[in-house]
């Protein structure tokens, strides 16, 4: 079970979310489940990047050269997918294009991180793009916006601060926190430290529950099979590119898992809140299908890991 502990926590997901739509024993509850989730994933990412930075310093936050190379691709496949969304007519085929823009101009996943260190790659070097493409993502992002949706009437400083808000509580507040307690509580670090798997199986329990929020938002999508399944494909090349360019020009620069992690694990929560806030609503369920994809490719990942490790 512990090789397919994300597997199981994609299953488990799914499965919860059918069986609280379902069971009338939740009916009393149901209307408190959106409020509670939506305290519950953020406070599983905080702590999941408070313990994982409680292991890393800032002397270990240089600069890699893959940041450079990295992040200009991903930008450069930003603003070539945004090219081709306002060539094309408004239609189903236009709003596909945009989830894949969505895909390509997320951020790198909170959690990465703590997959890059299963996988025993560079935690640091993938903690330092993770501030990196953050920022970029809250600068580019809202100049783009009012182009391809100009009826949104997103101006940049408003969407900035939007999308800085969102990042905030989950990447750099557990860093100044984790950072502050490496300082004061170095015996607190070291009892950390010494629970195994601790973040490991924090992120299965937060995987499972983004899982059966992504399984609601999909199910309840209302823009038509073609729309969907059109949205689906275009997130499951966008993920396989992205894996693949990231695992290449890691490859070249000496940083295989941490450029592959960094390109492909993308924040799909964030995904879903960009697309419902400032695209065609529909293309939030870009964000949950990528979900899928890049979860089940990490598991496969950590599967090969543990089964090289034995």
């Amino acid at each position: 079970m512990k090789d397919w502990t994300l597997a199981i926590s994609i299953v488990m997901g799914m499965l919860a979310y059918f069986a609280f739509a379902a069971c009338p024993l939740f009916d009393g509850v149901r209307p408190y489940a959106e409020p509670t989730v939506a305290i519950v994933q953020p406070t599983l990412l905080f702590l999941m990047l408070f313990f994982t930075f409680c292991k890393i310093s800032v002397r270990d936050l240089r600069l890699r050269r893959w940041h450079g190379v990295l992040l200009a691709t991903q930008l450069l496949c930003f603003a070539a997918t945004a090219a081709a969304v306002l060539l094309m007519p408004r239609s189903g085929g236009r709003v596909i294009m945009e989830a894949a823009m969505l895909c390509f101009i997320c951020p790198t996943a909170t959690a990465s991180a703590v997959v890059t260190t299963k996988l025993r790659g560079d935690a640091a070097g993938i903690t330092a793009y993770l501030v990196m493409i953050n920022i970029a993502v809250a600068v580019c992002f809202p100049l783009i916006v009012p182009i391809i949706h100009p009826e949104t009437g997103s101006s940049f400083v408003p969407a900035f601060l939007l999308i800085l808000a969102k990042v905030f509580p989950t990447l750099i507040l557990p860093f100044i926190s984790a950072q502050l307690v490496r300082e004061f509580l170095p015996g607190f670090v070291r009892k950390v430290a010494a629970v195994p798997n601790l973040v490991f199986y924090l992120w299965a329990v937060s995987l499972a529950l983004a899982i059966a929020v992504t399984t609601r938002i999909i199910v309840h999508s209302d823009f038509g099979l073609a729309v969907d399944c059109g949205i689906a494909l275009s997130s499951l090349i966008a993920c396989a590119v992205q894996f693949f360019i990231g695992r290449k020009i890691g490859i070249r620069y000496g940083s295989r898992i941490a450029a592959c992690q960094a390109f492909g694990q993308k924040n799909t929560t964030l995904a879903i809140w960009m697309g419902y806030t400032f695209l065609t609503p529909a293309t939030s369920i870009a964000g949950g299908f990528y979900s899928i994809w890049h979860n089940v490719y990490n598991s496969w990942q950590l599967y090969k890991e543990n089964r090289a490790n034995k």
